[in-house]
């Protein structure tokens, strides 16, 4: 899905709303996100997920076409990790197993 798909979805689902209007709402929220992780903060969505910040230092790497050795400098990335009721939406066998466990 892109972001123009999600932005119709939403539409679709709030005729309420101007689509102009549910655009700039999802480029809010995505705008929000990207500024707390580039602050260095966590952002947590109950249920979904987790968005964070994870360094990878320095290295040494290869390039794939020459196999000659590269140095690949320290950066940040972006991970996410999911939720909860994301998994067991994506798995409804494992959550079935983990009711029984209960």
């Amino acid at each position: 899905m892109i972001k123009s798909e999600l932005v119709q979805i939403v539409a679709a689902k709030n005729p309420h709303l101007y689509h102009r209007d549910v655009e700039n709402i999802v480029n809010a929220v995505l705008d929000e996100i990207t500024d707390a992780l580039a602050g260095g903060n966590r952002v947590e969505l109950r249920g979904f997920g987790a968005f964070s910040v994870k360094n990878r230092p320095s290295r040494s790497g290869r390039n794939p076409r020459t196999g000659d050795s590269v140095f690949v400098e320290e950066k940040w990335v972006p991970f996410f990790k999911t939720g909860k009721e994301l998994r067991e939406r994506l798995n409804p066998d494992l959550a079935d197993e983990d009711d029984d466990e209960d």
